[in-house]
């Protein structure tokens, strides 16, 4: 049979012409649409801003112990603690590449309060993003067992006569502002001495070099054997029962001090979740995922943390809280100022 010349070019032209119009599809779409399958395809690498064995390291690890199983993939850390969390952004911003493999897991409360008042090199939200909080964490002051402090009362009587010294993880930080709002609403004074971590700030309230200590709640009950929670800066103590009814700071005093928590989040290059929405959404649901899991939350138990604390954020709720932050500084900053 004799097939016309025209009629395969014919043929040849239309099958060409179709393989540009998927090509031009495929070109017009998005690569996180055309790719996102194939998203991720390697390990993780997370920064953490603060020392290696503390409270983030912990609960990082807690976390990815089931996130890893849904991404299928491991995480890999490194720790770049200095000025208040300030040296870790600067390098995740500036020197990580934004391709969603490389994630900061950090303390969302004093570090969007560091970037207020010190004014770093980089920009919230347009350099980076927070999403997939793990936690809420109440700010508390809190003794040694054998303190002569027996409740904020004594302590703030104390700091009338003169300034008592208060051992924090970090000058900016919301239990930090927590002790100066107090001063400030009853008149009593407090040297605030930044110990760079919550473990140091344990040792140095238990071996006496502080008065008191201002930290998140949750490490503070891990340790019930050796510190007492003495007051709580938030509207309700959720931890009565095991704090022995610790009061909340205002209904002592009266005064309207905000509340002040921490939380912990993940972190993404934003130029990278705002181009890729289809992979980010996928991380992020993983994230949710992972936080409901029961190996995360048996995970986190044996940390020695109460499990109260554990609630999920969105990138809105983190972005939200982050902001809000920002303000509660602004609020403080004159007297945070003075502290450093």
């Amino acid at each position: 049979m004799n097939h016309s010349p025209n009629r395969s070019l014919h043929m040849s032209r239309r099958a060409f012409c179709g393989g540009l119009t998927a090509a031009g599809v495929l070109a017009g779409m998005p690569l996180s649409s055309a790719f996102a399958q194939s998203y991720p395809q390697r390990n993780f690498r997370v920064i953490i801003p603060t020392g290696q064995g503390g409270g983030a390291e912990r609960l990082a690890r807690a976390f990815d112990d089931a996130w890893s199983k849904l991404l299928k993939h491991q995480f890999e850390y490194t720790f770049h603690p200095g000025a208040a969390g300030q040296i870790g952004y600067e390098l995740f911003v500036r020197q990580r590449e934004a391709d969603g493999y490389n994630l900061l897991f950090g303390n969302m409360g004093p570090e969007m309060i560091m970037y207020a008042v010190q004014k770093p090199n980089y920009r919230f939200p347009e350099d980076f993003i927070y999403f997939g909080r793990t936690d809420i964490d109440d700010s508390c002051i809190f003794v040694r067992n054998d303190s002569p402090y027996k409740d904020v009362k004594s302590i703030v009587e104390a700091a009338k006569k003169k300034p008592l010294n208060v051992a924090v993880s970090r000058i900016p930080h919301p239990a930090s502002i927590g002790l100066l709002a107090l001063g400030e609403a009853t008149g009593s004074s407090y040297n605030l001495i930044p110990y760079g971590g919550g473990n140091p700030t344990y040792v140095a309230v238990m071996n006496g070099e502080a008065d008191v200590g201002a930290l998140p709640i949750t490490g503070v009950l891990s340790l019930t054997s050796q510190f007492k929670v003495l007051g709580v800066f938030n509207k309700e103590n959720i931890f009565a029962g095991i704090t022995e009814n610790a009061p909340t700071i205002n209904s002592v005093f009266g005064s309207s001090i905000p509340d002040l928590y921490s939380s912990r989040a993940w972190a993404v290059h934003a130029k990278w979740a705002d181009a890729n929405p289809e992979n980010f959404a996928m991380l992020e649901k993983t994230a949710e995922q992972a936080h409901a899991s029961a190996e995360f939350r048996d995970a986190f138990v044996k940390t020695g943390a109460p499990v109260e604390s554990l609630k999920f954020g969105s990138r809105q709720v983190c972005t939200e809280y982050a902001n809000a932050m920002v303000e509660l500084a602004k609020r403080y900053e004159p007297v945070l100022s003075a502290q450093r």
